[in-house]
């Protein structure tokens, strides 16, 4: 059994057959998923479709990317309501992004740390996503005190970045790009993560693995990017499964 733990189901690239990926996935052999969001709207869609599911979860957040786009303290009722819901297993995603705009990075990290408060508040994990803001991500994280469980979503960093991570009890989620990229500090990242600090995603409906490239990704890729994991740490597929499957129900507690 595998999991997709970020799969955007809840978002509109999925909103005509979210229902018939996830049978399409469980006939792969993918059996839980978590639904991470964007912002309120997603957050409420990501609830609703895991209600409608036993074996889809949801996380509740505001992306980084669109800090500007909500205001996240008028909301923050609301995201504390949804948070509280049973189906929902994880704050996020939220995190540091300055691929598309540098210029909101304060209110970025203001708005990380009001996560980070609201999975304290509800006692669940984060989500963190982060795209060329590793260090300023990294400073924010370590002037927590009781930071809660994290997960770093689609790993892009360096393996030196990734052993502060790992000091600090973080959990690294890999998606297709690992399938395709020649970058050789992701690459080494995987190599060198520890097994049992793994989970694997597909982050759908982007970053599909390069057996399906041209297609939109979905859960049911997933187990490309863990025979990828398999390939470069020379273990059997059956390991990458079974500790990946574990990592994750031991973290959401699904």
């Amino acid at each position: 059994m595998f999991i997709d733990t970020h799969a955007h189901l809840n978002f509109k690239a999925f909103n005509s057959d979210y229902a018939s990926a996830i049978l399409r996935a469980e006939k792969e052999g993918v059996k839980k998923f978590i639904l991470p969001a964007s912002n309120l709207e997603t957050s409420q869609k990501a609830v609703q479709i895991a209600k409608e599911n036993k074996n889809v979860f949801a996380a509740v957040g505001l992306h980084p990317i669109h800090v500007k786009d909500e205001n996240f303290d008028e909301l923050l009722e609301e995201y504390k309501k949804l948070a509280e819901n049973k189906k929902v297993v994880a704050i996020g995603e939220t995190g540091m992004d300055y691929y598309y705009d540098r210029g909101t990075s304060e209110l970025q990290k203001e708005v990380l740390e009001k996560h980070i408060k609201l999975a304290k508040f509800v006692n669940k994990p984060l989500i963190i996503h982060c795209r060329d803001a590793y260090e300023d991500l990294l400073s924010v994280l370590i002037s927590e005190n009781n930071l809660p469980k994290a997960v770093m979503h689609c790993y892009l960093g360096t393996w030196d970045y990734a052993k502060i991570l790992l000091e600090m009890g973080f959990y690294f989620s890999f998606t297709g790009i690992i399938t395709f990229t020649k970058d050789q500090n992701v690459l080494k990242a995987v190599e060198n993560i520890p097994l049992d600090r793994m989970m694997i995603e597909t982050d759908s409906p982007w970053l599909t693995p390069e057996s399906h490239r041209g297609e939109r990704n979905e859960p049911a890729f997933v187990i490309e990017v863990a025979k990828k994991i398999a390939e470069l740490k020379k273990i059997p597929l059956s390991e990458v499964e079974t500790q990946t499957t574990k990592n994750a129900e031991e973290f959401f507690k699904i």
